[in-house]
C-alpha cells in the first residue's frame, strides 16, 4: 500500500505542475480548475493510502520479491448464470438515451430496471438456487 501512495502523490506533483503551465499558457478558467482539482482529488488518495499504509501490515505489493499468488485469495461470490445484469443494463441504457431522445422513453426503463435490481437482489430466494 505505501507503493500507492507514493505514486499517487508523485502523479498530484505532476498534475499541479501542469495545472500551472496550462493556466498560465492558456488562460482558460474552467481548463485550469479542473486540473488544480484533480491535484486535490490525488493529493487526499495519496494522503489516504500513506496514512493508512502505516497502520497496515506490509503487504505482497511492498515487497521487491513477491509472487503474484502471494496475494492470492478469495473476492467474493458472484453469480455465475445471473440474467439480472443484462436487464439492468438494458434498463440503464434506455434510461440515458431517455435524457438524448425523450423522457417518454422512461417509461420503458423504468420496469427494465426495477426488474433487474429486484431480481438480483432476490436471486437466491427461489427457484433452484433457493437457499434451504
Amino acid at each position: 500500500m505505501k507503493i500507492q501512495g507514493k505514486m499517487f502523490l508523485w502523479l498530484s506533483v505532476f498534475i499541479l505542475a501542469v495545472a500551472i503551465l496550462y493556466g498560465v499558457w492558456s488562460k482558460e478558467p474552467a481548463g485550469t480548475t479542473a486540473l488544480f482539482l484533480a491535484f486535490g482529488l490525488t493529493v487526499m488518495v495519496g494522503y489516504y493510502l500513506a496514512f493508512t499504509a502505516r497502520r497496515v501490515d506490509a503487504m505482497a505489493q511492498d515487497d521487491q520479491e513477491a509472487d503474484v499468488a502471494d496475494e492470492a485469495g478469495e473476492v467474493g461470490f458472484f453469480s455465475p448464470h445471473s440474467w439480472q445484469p443484462l436487464a439492468l443494463g438494458i434498463g440503464s441504457a434506455f434510461a440515458f438515451l431517455a435524457v438524448a431522445v425523450g423522457w417518454w422513453l422512461m417509461y420503458f426503463s423504468a420496469p427494465l430496471i426495477l426488474f433487474g435490481i429486484f431480481g438480483w437482489v432476490y436471486e437466491y430466494y427461489r427457484g433452484e438456487n433457493q437457499n434451504q
